[in-house]
């Protein structure tokens, strides 16, 4: 096919962490999306807004490296295991999705290798060469929509858990600090098995992992995303040295 699953930026042997962002791209590499799909394609079905520039800013300001998807959740979840219902959905808010319709499981185990496994494989690649050096954070990188079912969301970044409770505390505080509104496991729940990815890692590697939620109204922008990414980043700075 000759499309590569995965962006990497900066250098895992540099920084203190390593960024993942699993929906960073509404791209459909080997599907023409009909215009019916487009409108669930480009919205946050898509994949997660301003998330990919947060991710991407944050490596920078942080000198660190970043791991991101090249391809729309549409076409597979990399947040999810891959025997979940949600790992390919055919439909999205009562629309059939045309390029997953007919999808069976040979092409389901076919997206798994083609596009899952190369990123998962990039994930683990650099986080081999960051926890080489030293200590090494991994911290995913999401946004939400800012309403949801018609009722409004107040949060602006929600730190997300299943574990090392006291890194996303002394996380929670620093984010707070910088005028965040915050809160633990919102809009989704790590207990609830929301962070697929930074548990599959973190745990693989023996580093604390956190997934941090950005409402998607703050981010939208480039500009609005860097601006975000600052103010994160000045947090992580807290963060990290109370997480080795």
């Amino acid at each position: 096919m000759g499309h590569d699953a995965v962006e990497r930026v900066g250098d895992p042997a540099a920084g203190p962490f390593v960024f993942t962002c699993e929906h960073a791209t509404r791209l459909l590499p080997e599907w023409e999306a009909t215009p019916a799909d487009l409108i669930h394609v480009e919205d946050h079905w898509g994949w997660d807004i301003g998330a990919a520039d947060v991710t991407r800013a944050l490596a920078a300001r942080t000198r660190s490296a970043a791991v991101l998807s090249r391809f729309s959740r549409l076409v597979c979840d990399p947040n999810r295991r891959t025997d979940e219902p949600s790992f390919v959905v055919t439909e999205v808010a009562g629309h059939a999705l045309s390029f997953n319709r007919a999808i069976d499981a040979a092409e389901r185990e076919r997206r798994v290798r083609t596009y899952f496994d190369p990123f998962h494989d990039g994930v683990d690649t650099a986080l081999a060469t960051a926890c080489a050096r030293g200590v090494a954070h991994l911290c995913s990188i999401h946004s939400f929509t800012p309403e949801w079912e018609g009722s409004p969301r107040p949060i602006e970044v929600g730190v997300l858990y299943d574990a090392h409770e006291h890194h996303a505390e002394v996380l929670a505080h620093a984010l707070a600090a910088e005028g965040f509104a915050v809160a633990h496991n919102e809009p989704y729940s790590g207990y609830e098995g929301m962070i697929y990815s930074a548990n599959r890692h973190g745990t693989t590697h023996e580093i604390p992992y956190l997934e941090l939620e950005v409402r998607s109204d703050l981010i939208d922008t480039p500009a609005r995303a860097d601006a975000v990414a600052e103010r994160i980043a000045r947090a992580l700075a807290v963060y990290a040295p109370a997480s080795g």
